[in-house]
């Protein structure tokens, strides 16, 4: 059915397929059905990969030794949980059971899986027809043969049935997924290239897939860079953990879902890279439970948001030199409560607030809430950059992005492109010379940041576009057509006396 792994027309023709499944099923219980049952046939793929070199190695007998597989950071899969076995069963009422089955056996067989892998292919709710069409369609894609994992089959496929179900799930779909082009603005920003890289509300893992992909991109070498992070939702913290296991991302998400709040899995790490999209202004978030918090260098935030909350608690994270980029909500940027303007304006007077991006709307799956990203810069004084002290970068993007349909818009590659060098330029970082564009970017020092009261808008300080010249200005029109006039009428006089000597010279009296 697939003729060429490089073009994966599959993505959509598995999603028909797929989503023909749901029935009655609530649209969470259908994503960790669908998505499972890609993650089993990756993982069996990239196991009948290494079994079949074993299988003509020299010593064949290893090909059934679990050590083999682990050391090759393959996942061991039992006998009756291999795919054959399950496509065996595709065209039968058992299938769900067999599949249910083969979940089992590896999270046994797999300590890092347990308890993340979904067992409801047996519910009486799961058209078993339906299923065995499914196992069918991801039959007919090799996941795990070098060549698929070269072209990240699995990963895209994976990617674009989240990005569905984000849609899908509207505002709830916003807990797990984070538009890609959003989070490759951030990743190409911030430029997390080797060190320690932690997201403290990781939904699906998204940041730092696309953190891995950066470095791919730029000759890196990944091993080089650390994933640390944590997820509060328990099935979106096991969506993340197979979403990195499929890309080999090696990860500490915690032992299990976890309030950073609350239970910071990662209380005494520092990281070089913090990346982020925190739940927008979430009012019930145990800050009653924490008004002594150590993380509260700045002021305590308010009980009823969580916006200052957590970017107090980023900040607390980061290395003596660490950057970080987050997503908030407009609010954050201009709020007047007493806790908010007070930290904010500690904040700026810390230096510690390196950049802020105004976005387009429609950019959320899951809110039509305006939003900026910020960055933020532990060491704005660095000496392999340009000297930033007490400036603060503002860009107003509203006007960037591309509608991908009637409700949502994206960055194109030219729009982050943009972004990214104006931000580089700004940084001293590459050779690119940074210049104010009016209705765009500009460089604020931070004395005029708290003249206008330490508000963070952008628009407050880019001002307005410069208006492209589009022929003659009004003014030259006008003069010009005054002038039109002026010889229109005197021509209008000229021909007026030749008439009447024309009619004096016939003897008529003018």
């Amino acid at each position: 059915m697939v003729k060429k792994i490089s073009e994966l027309g599959i993505e959509n023709k598995l999603w028909q397929t797929a989503d023909a499944l749901r029935g009655s099923m609530d649209s969470s219980e259908y994503r960790n059905v669908v998505l499972g049952l890609i993650f089993l046939k990756y993982i069996s793929d990239s196991f009948e990969t290494k079994h079949q070199e074993l299988l003509k190695s020299d010593y064949p007998e290893k090909a059934e030794n679990p050590t083999e597989y682990k050391v090759a950071n393959v996942f061991w899969v039992p006998k009756q949980a291999r795919w054959d076995v399950i496509q065996k069963a595709a065209n039968t009422p058992q299938v769900g059971k067999v599949i249910d089955r083969a979940m089992r056996e590896i999270e046994k067989n797999n300590t890092s899986l347990r308890g993340i892998l979904s067992k409801e292919y047996a519910s009486p709710d799961l058209d078993k027809s339906r299923l065995g069409e499914v196992v069918e369609l991801i039959s007919d894609i090799s996941l795990g043969c070098a060549r698929a994992m070269r072209s990240d089959v699995l990963g895209r496929v994976y990617e674009y049935f989240l990005i569905k179900f984000a849609a899908q799930e509207g505002k709830k779909g916003g807990e797990f997924y984070t538009p890609r082009s959003i989070v490759r603005t951030l990743v190409e920003l911030i430029e997390p290239f080797k060190g320690k890289i932690y997201d403290p509300c990781c939904g699906s893992g998204g940041m730092f897939v696309q953190s891995d992909k950066f470095v791919v991109e730029h000759q890196g070498d990944v091993s080089d860079l650390s994933v640390y992070g944590e997820e509060s939702n328990p099935t979106t913290w096991k969506l993340a953990k197979m979403n990195l296991a499929i890309r080999g991302i090696d990860n500490n998400l915690g032992p299990q879902q976890g309030d950073t709040f609350t239970n910071d899995f990662h209380k005494n790490e520092k990281f070089d890279f913090v990346l982020a999209n925190p739940p927008f202004n979430v009012k019930n978030w145990n800050g009653e439970k924490l008004i002594d918090d150590p993380r509260w260098k700045y002021g305590i935030p308010p009980i009823g948001n969580a916006n200052y909350a957590w970017i107090e608690h980023i900040i607390s994270k980061l290395a003596p030199d660490g950057k970080a980029g987050f997503v908030l909500a407009n609010g954050a940027l201009s709020t007047s409560t007493k806790e908010e303007y007070e930290i904010r304006k500690a904040l700026l007077e810390d230096d510690k607030i390196d950049a802020i991006v105004a976005l387009p709307d429609k950019m959320f799956y899951s809110t039509g809430i305006a939003v900026s990203l910020w960055f933020v810069d532990m060491d704005k004084q660095s000496s392999d950059e340009r000297n930033r002290k007490n400036e603060t970068l503002f860009i107003d993007a509203r006007n960037l992005g591309e509608m991908v349909d009637r409700k949502h818009r994206r960055f194109s590659k030219e729009d982050i492109n943009k972004l990214a060098t104006t931000y580089h330029a700004y940084r001293g970082t590459i050779d690119e010379q940074y210049k104010d564009i009016a209705g765009f970017c500009k460089v604020v020092k931070l004395f005029e940041i708290a003249q206008n009261d330490y508000v963070l808008i952008p628009s407050r300080y880019v001002g307005i576009a410069k208006q492209a010249k589009v022929g003659e200005s009004y003014e030259a029109r006008m003069t010009k057509l005054t002038i039109d006039l002026k010889e229109q009428f005197a021509k209008s006089d000229k021909l007026q006396n030749d008439v009447r000597q024309v009619l004096k010279g016939l003897g008529y009296e003018i």
